[in-house]
């Protein structure tokens, strides 16, 4: 057994000896056609490139899209189609491309990189970090592999930005769904529904990589069924292994775990609309919910409880002072509905999915502690894509929620929590956050971290009495894997979402 430290000081197991009783003898499957077939945990929503669409879809768009930037497996930012890049004492950003080549044999040029850029800034893009990359003034081209970008104020965390998955560049005039990228893997075919396959791309920019031929990505929706198909060898790697698997996976000697903690699970608010609009209701439902039960149910004790911004204690950025700052009071909470004109509680919808058995539980927990504090809860348990669809329309009361950040660095948290930002199922709908929204701009223009941490200290001083989002807890986040796939990694921390950039390294030994 082989164990790692993960960015929360847990240990995370990535080997394990032992069998399962029930299986019997555990034989693995030849796979003489070079192929790794990879069990996603839903069929994507969409294959929009730049649009927040969960990891299944994530990870289907790394194998055939690149960013200017990306991670590697230790989370540590890395070139992609950027070779070099540096920023100049007035903040100005250049990136010097390497030679790549989209799918189609053509290059990838600087006209490309601008191309992207705008679209992405469009007002109606609906695009992940539409309102970060709105702050970019000018996008200079002096030749086919030199991009300049200049920004309204000196952007410290803009690298971070084209590192994301949801941030890849497209050949000028794509669609936005179009997975003809510049990365590992092209497209082979589609089973809509069912499985998406790709082929390595020859003309990948990395010699030597990817390592497979091919890889098959194969819905199992049902995580019972994805985990016996892992252990039964129909498939090579499974994400989101369910909590309540993670030590039967690990104890198979045939298979591997790898987890990481970073994730999180709150809750969103419908801010359009009362109760939910009312900071002092939205407090209230934290102090009214036992996080323990959470972990305990959500997560068979693989998480932790949140009770402040989900900034984790081994940050630089954490602050003790606000760690309990939305404690399990029911008392409190009680005082805070009648201070808001609900002294006698309410009816509302919490809107989840039963895809996943931890959000299911999740809300299951909140639906029974919230009862308790006069706020009865009906469930809404769609399907994901519904669940996703819901939440991006608004079209609930309050809703469970489970995401990691964009990246390691408070930044990344404005994806949760900055009201400025274009609807999305992540962020509560219809919840405007001035001060927040100000402090993180403000940020972003520091580039010492001294300084950088007072403001996201205010910051979080701000979001516990605003409560734009409600922390939960902290979970576990596995990838599982037969014992024989070599170069594939659970990114740590924030960035577990992004591992499957890794799956360009992954090998059947």
């Amino acid at each position: 057994m082989t164990t790692r430290l993960n960015r929360r000081g847990f240990l995370a197991t990535t080997g394990a000896a032992g069998a399962l009783s029930f299986l019997g003898p555990k034989v693995l499957r030849a796979q003489e056609d070079g192929t790794l077939r990879f069990g996603l945990s839903t069929y994507p929503p969409s294959f929009d490139a730049w649009a927040s669409n969960g990891t299944a879809a994530g990870t289907v768009k790394v194998m055939c899209h690149r960013g200017l930037l990306s991670y590697d497996a230790e989370g540590a930012l890395r070139g992609e189609l950027a070779e070099s890049w540096d920023v100049d004492d007035d903040g100005v950003w250049t990136f010097n491309l390497r030679d790549a080549k989209w799918h189609d044999g053509s290059p990838v040029t600087a006209e490309d990189v601008a191309w992207t850029i705008t679209e992405v800034q469009k007002p109606d893009s609906a695009a992940y970090l539409q309102n970060q990359l709105a702050t970019i003034t000018s996008v200079e081209t002096p030749d086919d592999k030199t991009v300049v970008l200049m920004t309204s104020e000196p952007q410290a965390v803009l690298p971070e930005w084209f590192a994301n998955y949801n941030m890849p560049i497209l050949k000028k005039g794509s669609a936005r769904d179009d997975l003809m990228g510049a990365g590992p893997f092209k497209v082979e075919s589609i089973d809509r529904g069912v499985s998406i396959t790709v082929s390595a791309n020859p003309d990948y920019y990395k010699e030597g990589l990817p390592k497979v031929e091919r890889i098959e990505a194969i819905v199992y929706a049902d995580e019972n069924l994805r985990i016996a198909a892992l252990e039964a060898g129909d498939v090579d790697i499974v994400e989101y292994v369910p909590w309540q698997a993670m030590a039967q996976v690990g104890d198979n000697a045939a298979l591997k775990l790898d987890t990481t903690f970073g994730p999180f699970m709150y809750l969103t608010f419908n801010a359009s609309k009362p109760p939910f609009d009312n900071p002092l209701v939205r407090r209230a439902v934290g102090h009214a919910i036992k996080r323990e039960d959470i972990a305990a149910a959500a997560f068979y004790e693989r998480g932790a409880p949140l009770e402040h911004l989900p900034i984790p204690d081994a940050s630089a950025f954490f602050n003790p002072e606000f760690a309990n700052e939305w404690n399990y009071d029911p008392e409190k909470a009680k005082a805070l509905l009648a201070e808001a004109g609900y002294a006698d509680g309410f009816d509302c919808t919490m809107l989840s999915t039963a895809q996943y058995g931890m959000h299911q539980s999740t809300a299951e927990v909140c639906q029974a502690y919230l009862s308790m504090i006069g706020i009865n809860v009906t469930l809404d348990l769609p399907e994901w894509s519904t669940r996703v669809k819901k939440g991006n329309e608004g079209t609930y009361d309050l809703a469970v929620m489970g995401t990691a950040a964009a990246n390691n660095d408070p930044d990344g948290l404005a994806t949760v929590i900055d009201g400025s930002l274009a609807s999305a199922y992540s962020r509560s709908y219809g919840l405007e956050t001035p001060e927040i929204s100000e402090l993180f701009a403000k940020g972003r223009t520091i580039f010492d971290t001294e300084e950088r941490k007072a403001v996201y200290k205010e910051l979080e001083k701000v979001a516990i009495e605003t409560a734009p989002i409600m922390g939960l807890c902290w979970r576990e986040q596995g990838y599982g894997m037969a014992a024989n796939v070599e170069g594939f990694a659970n990114i740590p921390g924030q960035l577990t979402f992004h591992s499957g950039i890794t799956l360009e390294d992954a090998m059947l030994g």
